[in-house]
């Protein structure tokens, strides 16, 4: 799909600026749908890290970037790329796939068959998407010379398999992507997403070197490490607070996973969406499986789960 500048509706976009790093805001500080764009502008090459549906906005300042660097593939993050055809895209190893065809990117997700059509349709007209099939791997530690600044990327895996953090050096910059510190709390529902991994990968980010830090959705930017860290605890409990769920609804009755996917862990009960059922049974299957390990839940031949 084609987009010019000159085809969507322009407007002021807000923005902070640190150094050779300016962060251009999303409606609603990035709420999904949209997200964050970060520009870094070193002397040599100009990089933007993601491309969300602001991206189409910012006009020359977007456009006339160098190169982009994915910190993970998401349709919400791609919906930019078809302003800057030439441009190489770098995304980890672990994304590139996604990155680099529709097949790719139903497959991370784990997309049903029933509903595969509607989604990309869906995704063709609300982000603009293409693939790229000219994406370029990158691994943890990989580094981009912009001149005066550089980027390293940080793998922290969970919420995508290739998830990464990206570090603006010597400004102190993370785009911590999505990692957001939102209410809603760490999504770990597509087919590459892990929840051990998504632990870990919190236990880490806080020892990243960074003075400021970015996420794609609703917090924005961060330069308070205390609230920082703050948000980030909230944000890591509520893993325990949809542990403590699985096991009050087991309490009330032991249920087969259908069941407790009707109750809904993630979304609110009686959410619809696409991709919410299959979201909703890998996340809950995650949690399962940890509580199958410690001898805290046990699960019949029949599929019932029950405490243990």
């Amino acid at each position: 799909m084609n987009v010019t500048a000159t085809d969507l509706n322009r407007r002021a976009v807000p923005r902070a600026d640190f150094g050779r790093v300016t962060v251009f805001f999303g409606e609603k500080n990035g709420k999904y749908p949209d997200a964050n764009q970060v520009i870094v502008r070193g002397s040599d090459t100009q990089a933007a890290f993601d491309t969300p549906i602001v991206a189409n906005h910012i006009g020359a300042e977007f456009d006339r970037s160098d190169v982009v660097i994915l910190g993970h593939v998401h349709e919400d993050h791609m919906a930019g790329l078809h302003r800057l055809p030439k441009a190489p895209v770098h995304v980890h190893e672990a994304d590139l796939a996604a990155a680099r065809s529709w097949e790719g990117l139903r497959a991370a997700y784990g997309s049903d068959e029933s509903y595969v059509a509607d989604m990309l349709a869906r995704f063709k007209r609300d982000f603009f998407y293409v693939p790229r099939p000219d994406a370029i791997g990158y691994t943890d530690g990989a580094v981009w010379e912009l001149g005066g600044s550089r980027v390293r990327a940080f793998h922290a895996p969970g919420h995508t398999a290739g998830h990464s953090v990206l570090l603006v050096e010597p400004e102190g910059v993370a785009f911590i992507g999505d990692i957001d510190l939102s209410s809603f709390g760490p999504y770990y529902g597509d087919a590459s997403s892990n929840l051990g991994d998504f632990r870990r990968s919190l236990a880490r980010v806080a020892d990243i070197p960074a003075r400021v830090w970015v996420t794609s959705h609703h917090r924005g930017v961060y330069t308070d490490r205390e609230k920082f860290l703050h948000d980030l605890a909230a944000y890591i409990g509520t893993l325990d607070k949809r542990e403590q769920r699985l096991l009050d609804l087991l309490q009330e009755s032991p249920k087969t996973l259908a069941q407790l996917v009707e109750c809904r862990l993630l979304y609110p009960p009686g959410h619809q969406d696409l991709w919410v059922v299959d979201a909703e049974t890998r996340s809950i299957s995650a949690h399962l499986d940890e509580m199958l390990s410690d001898g805290r839940v046990h699960v019949d031949e029949s599929g019932i789960y029950r405490l243990g």
